[in-house]
């Protein structure tokens, strides 16, 4: 059925293979901090775990191995622990009390004995099978042995006088004793799950959007620091690249064809700016008009003096304030390199016999440059899709300079704090993008590119 439609083969035949690429990115970002003897949780807890409880630090554990997809659960949820085994294979067990369903202590009633196993015995007073106390009557005799007499109020008549006396027995000394139970011994540690089993948990959690746990900002997420990140990094960016791009190349068109005067002062200046590396042109810039004439400031993304940023005109005016010097010491030598390569491109364009016999048929200028710049343009769209991949890790060094609170600041802060997950979610978003604008690129060229357009219809891949 594809056939029919080459089109969509050639997308979808590109998709499956830019896909597998970030599956394998994905996997080599899950396999590289488990290489060595220690883990994400294990590094989280060195710092986590300073003055808990070891009850505490044990369930925070617990509670991180499953954030993580590490640890084997049973059919409840619970985190699951290995018992121990002694030299013979067997499981381990210790004693411990028996426990009610409040928590309390389980008790029963035990028979003392002495220290040869004999029973301890105690006179007890004797009890009916009702559990009263048993009284027996007996005569009150006097120092002599005979009856002490009493007269009956009832009679008037005299009587013996009766008393009740309790009934003694021996019996077996009791006590109250905890019932305990024989418990396996587990190890100190959870059992992990295998490494198919977290290497499909950590497939879902990234394409849910969960990078893990910063090691540094513990408990804060990678996800949200890069949240925070990106917009400040985009925002030089992508202005940058998309206007140098666009600008540039219409300017190095425009040079190629006209070339004389203005070629000859262009070119060179395009050359002499493409060849200053990006802090070398910031720190220039800060020297001259921060330190040296104080027009802008050095560092920083806002005034210090704006407790939070909101859309207010006094906020938006700050920002604007602080971007001058960090967008101009990328843009104009982001806008020298494609204006250089789009001269090159467009001078071969003018020198091929198309372009020749369009200017002998008398074409109108305009239309002629149009033909020049779409031919040329299609090499352009390759570096237009690297430096759209890149562009939210490729302003690390301004940011450096500048202090600003974009990614390649956070990239920084995790790399001297050792902060692996934040180091790998920020190159997983990287590759990921660079992924996707290569894609991008690849439907556009086939788009516009009529030789690639006439190649799949012809049955090309």
């Amino acid at each position: 059925m594809l056939k029919q439609y080459p089109m969509l083969r050639y997308v979808l035949q590109k998709a499956f293979w830019y896909l597998l690429t970030f599956v394998v990115a994905v996997a080599i970002n899950f396999t590289l901090p488990r290489m060595g003897e220690n883990n994400p949780v294990d590094i989280i807890m060195g710092k986590a775990a300073q003055g808990l409880s070891p009850e505490e630090a044990k369930l925070k554990k617990e509670g991180l191995l499953k954030a993580f997809g590490m640890a084997e659960l049973d059919d409840q949820g619970n985190v699951v622990y290995e018992p121990e085994v002694d030299e013979k294979g067997q499981m381990k067990t210790v004693k411990v009390p028996k426990l009610d369903e409040n928590g309390a202590p389980v008790l029963k009633t035990v028979k003392v004995t002495d220290a040869d196993g004999n029973p301890v015995m105690e006179e007890r007073q004797a009890v009916d099978a009702e559990g009263n106390p048993v009284f027996e009557e007996k005569p009150v005799l006097d120092k002599k042995g005979n009856p002490v007499m009493v007269k009956d109020p009832k009679t008037k008549k005299k009587v013996e006088k009766i008393e009740k006396i309790a009934v003694m027995e021996q019996v077996q000394v009791e006590r109250q004793d905890t019932v305990m139970i024989d418990q396996v011994v587990v190890k100190d540690d959870p059992k992990l799950a295998s490494g198919i089993s977290q290497f499909f948990v950590y497939i879902g959690n990234v394409f849910k959007g969960d990078l893990g746990l910063s090691y540094s900002q513990y408990p804060k997420p990678v996800a949200d620091i890069i949240k925070e990140s990106v917009p400040w990094t985009l925002a030089i960016q992508a202005p940058t690249i998309l206007l140098g791009w666009i600008i540039g190349n219409l300017l190095g068109a425009f040079a190629a064809y006209k070339r004389g005067i203005f070629d000859k002062v262009f070119f060179p200046l395009a050359m002499f700016l493409n060849g200053i590396p990006f802090f070398v042109f910031g720190m220039l810039l800060v020297a001259l008009f921060s330190i040296t004439l104080g027009w802008f400031p050095a560092m920083g993304a806002y005034s210090p003096d704006i407790p939070e940023l909101s859309f207010n005109w006094n906020c938006i005016k700050s920002v604007g304030f602080y971007y001058v010097l960090p967008f101009f010491s990328v843009f104009p030598i982001l806008l020298s390199g494609q204006a250089t390569g789009m001269r090159s491109m467009s001078i071969y364009e003018l020198g091929t016999d198309y372009m020749k016999y369009a200017k002998w048929l008398g074409l109108r200028e305009g239309k002629i440059i149009s033909y020049v710049f779409r031919n040329a343009m299609l090499p352009q769209l390759t570096g237009l899709a690297q430096s759209l991949g890149t562009m939210v890790g490729g302003a690390l060094i301004t940011e450096m300079i500048f202090s600003y609170p974009g990614l390649g600041m956070a990239m920084l802060t995790a790399i001297q704090q050792n902060d692996y997950a934040t180091i790998q979610g920020c190159t997983l978003m990287i590759s990921t993008c660079v992924l996707v604008a290569n894609f991008a690129v690849d439907v556009l060229i086939a788009v516009f590119d009529p030789r690639v357009k006439a190649g799949l219809q012809m049955g090309g891949k």
